[in-house]
């Protein structure tokens, strides 16, 4: 497909409405690593709104995405992930090794985590068919690169009484020994996350196993059990 023909219409809606001091302050926000247009999440959703809910194909969707993810400014990448939420029935499991590979390219936690919330809707269509395991997630817990391992933690996010626990909890202790901070907060988030639903389970789990964890995860972890 052409990339330029597939770019043309975000960067027109997009560029009209560049904002050079909300940019700086948005690009302060994550360290000065990344540029940005200065849209804000409403602005931008509503410029491409139309461009988003457009029929897409797999074949376009997948092709759009990849081309919005080579521009520079966030922004459009945040587009390319809310592609990828309004037509996730285009994507299966197959797909996810695509978007990990996507969620380690200048990787920071905002685009990380939205393509893992891909990511767990996309397994969970398989989880609530009934299949309990995902190969490809466990390939990400033991990944050398730390924002797959992330992304295996938090997977579940969301998934409520179809949590996997002895899989929550499993990755939880593998990860336990981690000294990243992303890590450690993405076990406590996971662990809250489960605690909604199951605060006897995440109790005992924290009352077994919790001296290997983290004080920030078990921080984390015991804000809905306090």
């Amino acid at each position: 497909m052409n990339s330029r023909k597939l770019i043309q219409p975000f960067r027109a809606a997009f560029e009209p409405l560049q904002d050079p001091l909300r940019a700086e302050a948005m690009q302060a926000y994550l360290r000065g690593q990344f540029q940005f247009l200065g849209l804000s999440a409403p602005v931008r959703r509503e410029a491409a709104k139309q461009i988003v809910n457009a029929s897409h194909s797999r074949e376009e969707l997948l092709a759009t995405v990849e081309v919005l993810w080579t521009l520079p400014q966030r922004e459009y990448r945040y587009t390319a992930i809310d592609l990828l939420v309004r037509w996730k029935k285009w994507l299966t499991v197959k797909d996810v090794p695509m978007l990990i590979a996507l969620a380690n390219r200048e990787p920071w936690w905002e685009t990380v985590d939205g393509l893992s919330g891909v990511i767990s809707d996309v397994l969970w269509v398989d989880a609530d068919r009934g299949v309990m395991e995902f190969p490809v997630m466990e390939r990400a817990l033991v990944s050398n690169q730390m924002w797959s391992r992330r992304i295996a933690m938090t997977h579940q996010l969301g998934w409520r009484h179809h949590t996997i626990p002895d899989r929550l909890f499993r990755y939880a202790l593998t990860l336990a020994d981690e000294k990243e901070f992303f890590i450690r907060k993405a076990i406590g988030w996971a662990l809250r996350d489960y605690a909604r639903i199951a605060p006897r389970a995440v109790k005992t789990f924290i009352k077994k196993d919790g001296s290997v964890l983290s004080p920030l995860s078990i921080r984390e972890a015991m804000k809905r059990l306090e």
